[in-house]
């Protein structure tokens, strides 16, 4: 059995609306600019603290660089659920993981110039199972509390999408 390389998993390309309108691989969309689907999910361990990691330097987008979310691309004709729960349990090294709670959706582009655009799906799930992280993505992690989460982001490198996500989701808990 082959595997698929991740330059070459097909994705689905989105217009403006999170309307299908095509497909290409994910190398040539991350090249080319084009707008796809990736689900984005805050894992909690079973104190509340929050699952937080450092990419590997073979990262295809953001390498060596944290974040607060686990998750990834959203393959061809899959949903965001499925994507949200399988994503996280590749990365966390879990079997059984509990669905991840759909918490919003919104339309990451970058520094608003040209470049990377994706739609965004915002998941939240508490995980109480020993992880056992990919190796090959993640290189560093740890469970860090919201404070320890809050007086890091000035000190670490972090994915701007993560940070994008994480700044909309401390806004939709407060209101």
């Amino acid at each position: 059995m082959t595997s698929v390389q991740p330059a070459e998993e097909i994705l689905d390309i989105v217009d403006e609306h999170d309307r299908v309108i095509g497909q290409a691989p994910r190398g040539e969309a991350y090249a080319r600019g084009l707008r796809h689907r990736c689900a984005f999910i805050l894992v909690r361990d079973a104190a509340g603290r929050v699952f937080v990691h450092r990419r590997t330097a073979t990262k295809l987008v953001f390498p060596s660089m944290y974040d607060m979310f686990v998750g990834g691309v959203v393959g061809a004709g899959e949903s965001y659920d499925d994507a949200a729960l399988r994503e996280a349990e590749e990365e966390l090294g879990v079997r059984g993981l509990p669905r991840p709670v759909p918490l919003f959706k919104f339309l990451y582009e970058g520094d608003g110039g040209p470049g990377p655009t994706w739609w965004s799906y915002v998941y939240e799930v508490r995980c109480e199972l020993a992880v056992e992280p990919q190796p090959e993505e993640i290189d560093w992690y740890g469970f860090l509390t919201d404070a320890e989460l809050e007086a890091r982001l000035g000190a670490w490198e972090w994915v701007p999408d993560g940070l994008a996500a994480y700044e909309r989701l401390k806004a939709h808990r407060t209101g």
